[in-house]
């Protein structure tokens, strides 16, 4: 993709991904073990969850966060595309939440509190920590001020 000088694009960590799909991966392991030592036919459960934390994993990787100067655009999906773009007018709280797991590798969940009817919350999952939160806000309150829009509560 072509991106102008002022776009962010992100992704979810490589990391954060592992870790999305680490259950499956032991269970997986696990099928394999009881298969191969007491049921053969537990082959099959063991392969379809590698199977699907194969395809959770490239999901996963797959979702690009796009933060411009005039919205936030999340794209996701392997095999069907799922596009929602969300004015930057529009944000109105910013909340990072870094869970014990996520501090040790850096990362962060980001969420975003909107006034958009169909996407009331963006959740960014698994970003790198920065300073994106200042980035957002600011280019909020220019978008507000160049659309003229007026927050009254």
């Amino acid at each position: 993709m072509n991106y102008s000088e002022t776009d962010i694009p992100l992704r979810p960590s490589p990391i954060f991904a592992f870790l999305k799909i680490l259950p499956f991966a032991l269970c997986t392991l696990g099928l394999l073990f009881l298969a191969s030592r007491y049921v053969p036919d537990l082959i099959w459960p063991s392969l379809f969850s590698l199977a699907f934390g194969i395809y959770r994993y490239i999901f996963i990787r797959r979702v690009i966060y796009l933060v411009t100067t005039e919205y936030i655009r999340i794209t996701k999906g392997i095999f069907f595309k799922q596009v929602d773009t969300v004015e930057m007018f529009r944000v109105k709280d910013y909340v990072i939440t870094e869970p014990f797991l996520l501090q040790i590798f850096k990362l962060m969940d980001l969420h975003l509190k909107t006034t958009d009817p169909e996407n009331p919350i963006l959740w960014l999952r698994g970003i790198p920590q920065s300073d994106i939160v200042d980035i957002i806000r600011e280019r909020v309150l220019d978008s507000r001020q160049h659309n003229r829009i007026f927050e009254i509560n």
